[in-house]
């Protein structure tokens, strides 16, 4: 039975009865986005991975449970997402993961341009990775999950104000981070970088 024309909450509803295939829908739809958000958040492939899984393994175990109450499937994801990386974070104590290295893009016809790719990558990861749980949460939320306010304030738990003092304050943390590299990280794509930044 094909489920790309069911939305989220009937997925949900039907995996909490039991219906593996409706979890595993739900799962296929959202690994991506709640994969990228956890390795922004930790920093780390195996670590990502395992965050997402577990966030997926959570899924199943309470889609039974799960009741709209107001706030739609998908923010309901992500909070159990960031619950369960702010969990790992206070058990590694913030260690730096061991896979923070920059990941290269493999392209034959512009290695120069590849490079600084990774490079900027890896600063923007890094810096983002100095940050305060909440600040580097909500930052990842609304610039690289591309959330509105509102949304990543309902993932939060949190009101629209908190949340854009929390972006205010990662802005000039990653600001702040980044200012003593800026030469080397404008080059050829500086309208990306500033966009997260700025």
């Amino acid at each position: 039975m094909g489920y790309d024309n069911d939305t989220d909450e009937a997925l949900v509803r039907r995996a909490g009865r039991g219906d593996r295939s409706a979890a595993t829908a739900l799962v296929e739809r959202h690994t991506d986005k709640i994969y990228a958000c956890c390795f922004r958040i930790l920093g780390g492939k195996p670590a990502a991975e395992d965050a997402a899984q577990e966030t997926f393994l959570r899924l199943w175990k309470h889609a039974g449970n799960w009741r709209p109450k107001g706030a739609k499937f998908e923010t309901w994801l992500y909070r159990i997402a960031m619950n369960i990386c702010f969990d790992y974070l206070r058990k590694t104590k913030r260690e730096a993961p061991a896979e923070a290295a920059p990941e290269m893009i493999d392209s034959a016809d512009q290695p120069d341009q590849a490079l600084f790719l990774g490079q900027r990558r890896f600063a923007i990861d890094e810096a983002l990775g100095k940050l305060p749980e909440r600040q580097r949460f909500a930052i990842t939320l609304c610039h690289f999950q591309e959330m509105t306010n509102i949304e990543a304030a309902e993932v939060m738990e949190i009101s629209v104000d908190a949340l854009e003092s929390l972006l205010a304050r990662g802005r000039r943390g990653l600001r702040a981070q980044l200012a003593p590299m800026r030469d080397n990280l404008m080059g050829k794509m500086s309208n990306e970088t500033n966009a997260h930044i700025n």
